[in-house]
């Protein structure tokens, strides 16, 4: 299972890599999109060092992964070594194919670019390794300084695209910020795939013995009771917390509006759930 489980990380790693250098190689670089990472940093300097951005792009990309194995560790080295090959070797493939402008668009390409390569860097992520390039710098930061790593990195990608408006503008600027952001949305999605999307439910009611024997018999739903205490009156209160699905809500709410139409309902969402009637059946 290990052997199969370390198969399927390294195919990730792969895939990601492959879809990181399409959005790369066919919406950032041949439009010149300013955006995060290495390749926003040899757009951005190359109207001034005069270097052909997927050259640059690799040269960091090398450069980044032997700072990061130094100051980082060997860990961190193993996790990101298959990156560090294989995303320049996949952007030059396609960099060689896509000679001209798929777009002359911005803003569309920086919508395509967002998209393509949160996908990309959110498979690497879900597999516990790293893309490499600029993910580094913000790693090292936080090793020495506690530095939250979200905020590091969102930090990292805007100063990169503001690095750009000396050469491009301000306009180009503002439309490769909205890649950066396409982006981050696109990692969190893709971190979140094969969780179950559900609903957790906090009820308080005096008549919490009944709700509880109707969630049994008509959500077949285990719950649990939270003994809860009133923040001014000091009582002692039973508060029923329960995990549905989505399309049980409805019937949830309806059945406690039957039974006690003063309830305290408290729903909030959950983007995972693992147990019974969820990640598992009850065998019958």
């Amino acid at each position: 299972m290990q052997k199969r489980e370390q198969l399927l990380d390294v195919l990730l790693i792969v895939a990601g890599n492959a879809i990181l250098a399409i959005g790369v190689g066919v919406f950032v670089l041949p439009i010149h999109l300013l955006s995060g990472g290495v390749a926003g940093i040899a757009v951005a300097l190359e109207p001034f060092i005069h270097v052909d951005p997927n050259v640059m792009i690799n040269v960091l990309t090398v450069a980044l992964f032997l700072v990061g194995a130094l100051l980082l560790g060997k860990k961190f080295a193993l996790n990101t070594i298959l990156s560090t090959i294989f995303y320049p070797l996949f952007l030059t493939l396609v960099t060689s194919v896509f000679h001209e402008q798929v777009t002359t668009s911005l803003l569309l390409s920086a919508v395509y670019a967002g998209v393509l390569c949160g996908i990309g860097v959110g498979l690497v992520f879900r597999t516990g390794a790293s893309t490499g390039g600029m993910d580094i710098p913000p790693l090292i930061i936080n090793k020495y300084t506690g530095v939250s790593l979200p905020t590091l990195v969102m930090i990292t990608d805007g100063l990169t695209v503001c690095l750009g408006i000396a050469s491009y503008g301000l306009e180009a600027a503002l439309i490769g910020l909205i890649s950066v952001y396409l982006t981050g949305i696109m990692v969190d999605k893709m971190l979140m795939i094969g969780g179950r999307d559900a609903k957790n439910v906090m009820i308080i009611s005096t008549h919490h013995e009944e709700i509880m024997s109707k969630i049994y018999s008509d959500l077949n739903r285990g719950a649990t009771i939270i003994q809860a205490t009133g923040g001014y009156t000091k009582e002692q209160r039973p508060m029923i917390m329960i995990v549905v699905s989505k399309k049980q809500l409805p019937t949830l709410n309806r059945l406690i509006h039957h039974i006690d139409p003063e309830a305290f309902v408290v729903v909030t969402d959950t983007t995972e759930v693992q147990g019974l009637g969820f990640t598992y059946q009850e065998e019958l």
